[in-house]
């Protein structure tokens, strides 16, 4: 059985999206670039023809890797969830114990990771270690910067709003 990737309505969505760009418009814009390429004469010495080509491999793969994706998709509404327990698609608040500093994520897919906007994928080190953690559990996290303890403060189902791009 194939693994399924989970992700927020809003990630389906712009990857959807994305999906259509790429056959609407990037496709056909490629089709035209190669056939303007062919028309420059001997291909096997054509600079145009071989970038169109390898342009064209390029589309082609992400295109299959992004039905891939979409048909192999876990649809995981936040809004339609509850509890104080941090799974995917919680908005989870923690607040380091040495500092005080506190700071936001949203635990997203991996494909709707974006760090400078607090959204970090499921399978980072920090959503690893807050996955299944309760409001008021203490949670340790690992990085190259060392080990640092925080407090999970905050366990919110809001609605992901969604990214103007798809990222990988």
């Amino acid at each position: 059985m194939s693994e399924k990737f989970p992700m927020t309505p809003s990630g389906f969505a712009s990857m959807k999206a994305m999906l259509k760009k790429l056959k609407d418009v990037d496709r056909p814009a490629n089709s035209r670039a190669i056939e303007i390429a062919r028309g420059h004469g001997d291909l096997s010495e054509n600079a145009d023809y071989s970038a169109a080509k390898e342009e064209q491999g390029l589309i082609e793969a992400k295109i299959r890797e992004l039905e891939a994706k979409t048909a192999l998709a876990e649809v995981i509404d936040p809004t339609k969830l509850s509890g104080t327990r941090v799974k995917f698609g919680a908005t989870v608040t923690i607040e380091d114990s040495e500092s005080g500093d506190a700071q936001t994520y949203v635990i997203v897919g991996e494909h709707e990771a974006d760090i400078k906007r607090h959204r970090i994928s499921i399978g980072a080190p920090v959503a690893r270690a807050l996955i299944g953690k309760d409001l008021g559990d203490t949670v340790v996290v690992t990085s190259p910067k060392g080990k640092r303890e925080f407090e999970v403060t905050k366990v919110e189902w809001i609605d992901v709003p969604p990214l103007e791009e798809v990222h990988e």
